[in-house]
């Protein structure tokens, strides 16, 4: 293969090939957020709070969306799929971005945040049993913020991870029109 051939090949202006950049780029930041997050659980001994899992639900399904976008592009499956794809990946990350930007929301005490994890406990069963019930109550709250870089949590991170992979795939988007295939 000459390098003519080579560059060619791996030219993102293409639309074909921009969408398997684009992809695989969604692919590997979301892989290497959520083992950040897995990190900070499982090692670092941070509590995921209800909303912090929530925001997690994008990734489990981005991540796989993305790889068979990639894949699917790299083996010539059709534009229109591909491109519909690629859009439907943009709206999993940016509906993340907003929930992210709902915790931190949360988080800076902008708004109230679900009764489940920033509210008051209504509820501790039979009267008898309230010691009890308190020594195995563990409530992560999400109006708590365990963890800030820079001034933001990691809720504030999500957001800016999940515009960034949004725009990573729009980007992938690009070009449709300039060079058909």
């Amino acid at each position: 293969m000459s390098s003519d051939t080579a560059t060619r090949s791996l030219d993102p202006a293409r639309p074909r090939e921009r969408i398997v950049v684009a992809a695989s780029g969604v692919a590997l930041i979301a892989l290497a957020t959520i083992a950040g997050a897995w990190f900070f659980q499982l090692v670092l001994g941070y509590k995921p709070c209800q909303l912090c899992l929530e925001q997690r639900y994008a990734y489990y399904v981005g991540i796989p969306l993305a790889v068979v976008i990639a894949l699917a592009a790299s083996r010539g499956a059709a534009r229109g799929i591909l491109r519909a794809a690629l859009v439907v990946l943009a709206l999993v990350v940016l509906a993340n971005a907003g929930l992210g930007a709902y915790h931190a929301g949360v988080e800076w005490g902008w708004w109230q945040g679900p009764t489940e994890c920033s509210g008051q406990i209504a509820d501790f069963g039979n009267p008898g049993n309230l010691l009890e019930s308190l020594k195995t109550v563990k409530v992560v709250r999400c109006d708590e913020v365990q963890w800030r870089f820079l001034g933001l949590s990691m809720a504030g991170y999500n957001v800016l991870i999940s515009l960034l992979m949004a725009a990573i795939a729009l980007w992938g988007l690009g070009g449709g029109a300039r060079q058909p295939r």
